[in-house]
């Protein structure tokens, strides 16, 4: 074991635009380099040699869960950041992380990531600050094999501190093709997860779930401050959640059920009133709260 250094974990399939900026982020700094590749076409393992990394093998798995509990088992360094082949450490970070490992009392930490999408950081919309638990001790976290999910932890963990300076940098979606080549991907993943465990189609989800993830994003995530982009994302995610239910409604064999008009407009009041809610709320925040307005209303001090 590399003690007193960092190991540093990439997972890959596929990344040689993505992967030479990743490893140059970390070779100055990083004990070792562990990358453990999907059986890639291209020239990501060539790459990855080229810079000096522990290369290994894993069968595809669609996503990178499954995989990245693998991977973890081939670092030798006492701690461990796992990154993505579309992440980049900062200098700060860097130095950060090299503080961070002689804490004895902490066993995982939450680093927060600058998400880059369609070549503007987005810092509302539940993308910033974004922390995913990327730098642990060798046995304190592992991955269950659910697409995104939240890590096993074990031990005492700690935020790592929502500045930019301290953040990954991801280069998450450079265009709207890539993005919905992956979400299709996602959302079948997605719900195949829900029709093996016995999830029944519901079609009011149709329109609940959609419109839920927007209003969580655009009003409650503030993703309007994020301009057109927020717009866009917001609405992008919103369809990915209608996605999954129609694939879900596939996979039972498209079960035919009447839908009378009362029923749909009754689906579609429910969610008009989240919407007003929302909108309402929204507004208070943004004019100063509720004291305020009725304040200058009747102009008083």
């Amino acid at each position: 074991m590399c003690m007193g250094k960092i190991s540093v974990v990439i997972n890959t399939l596929n990344e040689e635009e993505n992967l030479p900026r990743a490893l140059k982020s970390v070779k100055d700094w990083a004990g070792e380099i562990v990358v453990v590749d999907m059986h890639s076409d291209d020239k990501t393992v060539e790459i990855a040699k080229k810079y000096g990394a522990r290369v290994f093998t894993h069968k595809k798995t669609g996503y990178v869960e499954p995989a990245r509990n693998y991977a973890i088992t081939k670092a030798t360094c006492e701690w461990i950041l796992v990154l993505d082949a579309d992440e980049e450490i900062p200098d700060s970070l860097a130095r950060k992380l090299t503080e961070l490992k002689d804490n004895d009392s902490i066993s995982y930490y939450a680093v927060p990531r600058k998400n880059i999408v369609f070549d503007k950081w987005l810092t509302h919309s539940r993308w910033w600050p974004d922390r995913n638990i990327r730098f642990f001790k060798k046995g304190a976290v592992e991955w269950a094999r659910e697409i995104h999910s939240v890590p096993l932890t074990h031990g005492k963990g700690a935020d790592i501190d929502a500045i930019e300076d301290l953040a990954i940098v991801h280069h998450h979606y450079s265009s709207v093709s890539q993005y919905i080549k992956r979400h299709d991907r996602y959302s079948t993943i997605m719900a195949k997860e829900k029709y093996k465990n016995g999830e029944k189609f519901n079609w009011k989800l149709l329109i609940s779930k959609p419109v839920g993830e927007f209003l969580s994003r655009y009003f409650a995530g503030e993703g309007y401050k994020d301009g057109v982009h927020g717009l866009v994302l917001s609405t992008l995610q919103a369809f990915v959640e209608f996605l999954i239910y129609v694939k879900l409604w596939e996979m039972h064999k498209f079960p035919e059920r009447e839908i009378s008009l009362v029923e749909i407009i009754n689906e579609l009041k429910t969610s008009q009133k989240e919407i007003n809610y929302w909108t309402a709320d929204t507004m208070v925040r943004e004019n100063g709260g509720l004291v305020n307005q009725i304040k200058r209303k009747f102009k008083l001090p």
